[in-house]
């Protein structure tokens, strides 16, 4: 089987990115990888396992919109995966300038540098370029459903694929697409719903509900996640999207009452808050075609994942705090 021998992986200390990381250098101890990020609140480089890596494994702190740097860095690899973004969507609400900074110029600059060294692409993109979903429905999203972004996060993520899918037909770059559901798992920041929920149980503090928690989120484990990417990268698939699911569909308020009883706590600590403006309501996705063209799928069930997720954020408490 054909393997890359050098990544360049951008965003590598954040959540999905040093999972990814991890990943691939313990399961492929021959390869090299260079992790570009600039390293904001939400990452940490001691998520990623670098100690036993040694000379494989490189931290670069930088933007990739700095064009020089990402140039040279670029022609220097065999695959560039892109997990570089903001992804927090109040934040988004906020401010869009860094979200239309990082996840839109960010981009713009990989595929030049890609399209002038013939270099292979893969950009992880989300769920919520589709939109929402109605509550009482039983449709998912599939590869030819419609883009409806709902927010500046959202928007910024669905121009960038735009933007990739421009250059695959224009300049024929060698580049795939993938568009995950939600995902949890060890090292995600605390502003998120699962750990945010693990955090502040484990400190008898309030957890905050948007609305009465009847939102709906399809979740995947983050190390199903990397196992999705590494077929898409090694397939060399150019020019096809895949969705990413392990069709996990729960309730925010539910996956918060899981929490609660894994740890024993009390569901008075939940505390319903307004509802963030234009929240989508659902969201699913139908991985049928990764399934079909490349055999993967989940395995990790989201009870066993879910409750690993917990253990871990109990006993590396002070990654987070």
């Amino acid at each position: 089987m054909v393997r890359w021998m050098r990544l360049l992986v951008t965003g590598g200390a954040g959540f999905i990115g040093s999972n990814f990381v991890n990943y691939w250098l313990l399961k492929y101890p021959d390869d090299s990888l260079i992790n570009v990020d600039k390293l904001t609140y939400a990452s940490n480089p001691e998520y990623v396992k670098h100690h036993i890596f040694g000379s494989r494994y490189k931290l670069v702190r930088e933007d990739i919109t700095n064009r020089e740097v990402m140039d040279d860095l670029v022609k220097r690899s065999d695959v560039v995966v892109n997990f570089a973004a903001e992804s927090h969507v109040d934040n988004s609400i906020a401010s869009a300038e860094p979200f239309v900074r990082s996840n839109y110029f960010g981009v713009f600059n990989i595929l030049e540098s890609v399209r002038r060294y013939d270099v292979q692409f893969h950009q992880v993109s989300t769920d919520e370029v589709y939109g929402s979903l109605p509550l009482d429905s039983d449709r998912k999203f599939t590869e030819s459903s419609a883009y409806n972004p709902r927010n500046p996060y959202s928007a910024t993520k669905a121009a960038a694929d735009h933007l990739i899918r421009s250059y695959i037909n224009t300049y024929g770059i060698h580049a795939t697409i993938s568009n995950s559901s939600n995902n949890f798992g060890p090292y995600q920041h605390r502003e998120k719903l699962i750990p945010k929920t693990i955090i502040n149980a484990m400190n008898n503090r309030r957890i905050p509900v948007y609305g009465d928690g009847s939102q709906v989120r399809d979740w995947l484990y983050v190390k199903d996640h990397c196992s999705a990417i590494e077929k898409i990268i090694l397939s060399k698939n150019y020019g096809e999207t895949y969705l990413v699911s392990a069709e996990n569909e729960r309730r925010n308020i539910d996956v918060v009452t899981s929490i609660l009883r894994i740890l024993g706590k009390s569901k008075d600590l939940i505390e319903f808050v307004d509802d963030r403006p234009g929240h989508d309501v659902r969201y699913a996705l139908d991985p049928s075609k990764l399934k079909r063209h490349l055999s993967w799928k989940a395995v990790h069930s989201f009870e066993s994942a879910l409750k690993s997720t917990v253990e871990h954020y109990v006993n590396n408490l002070n990654l987070y705090m």
